[in-house]
């Protein structure tokens, strides 16, 4: 999952504005264990998505290719999708973000064998070109079983198993939410010391296999060690994947004070992702995730549950970002 999204009344507002550039795993893992569902909404043409804050507020999004621009992809368990990826071609563009970390099952309980992770990482650049593939690298825990040194080797064996097929990884430190406090008691923030160790060692190992490391939401300082500090989903990137000029609303804000990131509307619940990181910033507890997932039907417009009574539905206004398209309306 990608950075921590908009809080409150603000998301809400945003929404409206009607997002042309739609995630799917910010709040949850949707490629991972909701990839059906996933497929249906493509098939029906339009997803149902409530506020996490204000959970009858609904915004019903499009999910037509005439209609959204490119579709954002954040997951650590790419197969499901792997034999229906015809889908995401019809759209613009479709960005890959497949997260791939050395962490065990003490931290990753249920994430599958990463070597699956690095195989559809290296189809989906070849499927989608290596701009759309980006590799995250986060977050970065260190502690006495996965120590500065461990980071090291670790990054540098994905390095090798990736060159040629990603250009960038993205990097961030553990952030203590209250969420990862509840779940993950015994975490601690990494040290200002060891952050600048691994970041001068990561970019210079990234460096020898021709990737990029960018820094997601660390502050500039990182720049002195040739980091890219200006955010993990630039509009450059989507530019890139599209291969069309973009005209993004200036409302459209990053996920996070600082964030310069083009985050977009997504279309995930929180407390839904089975995955059961400890150090996952969406997922409240165990048993709400659990009991998520059963209310989950993917026949349903809601990624969890279905309609209420007291539901307010808004239609999100949504007119392209391409440059061509935007003139030509």
């Amino acid at each position: 999952m990608c950075c921590e999204p908009l809080e409150g009344q603000a998301l809400f507002k945003r929404v409206l504005l009607g997002e042309m550039i739609l995630n799917t795993g910010q709040r949850t893992d949707i490629i991972g264990f909701y990839s059906k569902w996933l497929l249906r909404r493509f098939e029906q043409g339009y997803v149902d998505v409530r506020n996490p804050y204000y959970p009858s507020l609904v915004t019903r999004y499009a999910l037509d290719p005439k209609t959204v621009d490119c579709i954002g992809v954040c997951t650590k368990n790419p197969l499901p999708i792997m034999d229906h990826l015809d889908v995401f071609k019809a759209f613009p563009g479709a960005h890959w973000s497949v997260t791939i970390t050395p962490y065990g099952k003490d931290l990753e309980p249920y994430v599958p064998d990463k070597k699956r992770g690095v195989e559809c990482l290296i189809r989906l650049s070849k499927e989608f070109g290596v701009d759309a593939a980006f590799w995250r690298y986060d977050p970065i825990i260190v502690n006495e079983r996965y120590t500065v040194e461990q980071h090291f080797r670790s990054f540098e064996v994905i390095c090798g198993l990736l060159q040629g097929f990603v250009k960038t990884v993205v990097v961030s430190f553990l952030d203590i939410f209250p969420k990862v406090k509840q779940n993950y008691p015994e975490a601690k923030p990494v040290s200002i010391e060891d952050k600048h160790v691994l970041v001068k060692g990561l970019v210079e190992i990234a460096a020898k296999y021709g990737i990029r490391v960018r820094m997601c939401h660390e502050g500039e300082e990182w720049e002195q060690y040739g980091a890219d500090c200006r955010g993990c989903l630039l509009k450059e990137d989507y530019e890139k994947v599209i291969g069309k000029k973009l005209r993004i609303p200036s409302s459209m804000k990053g996920a996070r004070q600082g964030c310069n990131c083009i985050l977009s509307g997504d279309i995930g619940a929180y407390s839904s992702c089975p995955h059961l990181c400890r150090y996952c910033y969406a997922n409240s507890d165990k048993d709400q995730v659990l009991d998520n997932f059963k209310k989950h039907d993917p026949e349903s417009s809601f990624l969890i549950g279905g309609p209420r009574p007291d539901d307010v539905l808004r239609i999100a206004k949504q007119v392209s970002w391409i440059e061509d398209a935007i003139t030509l309306f």
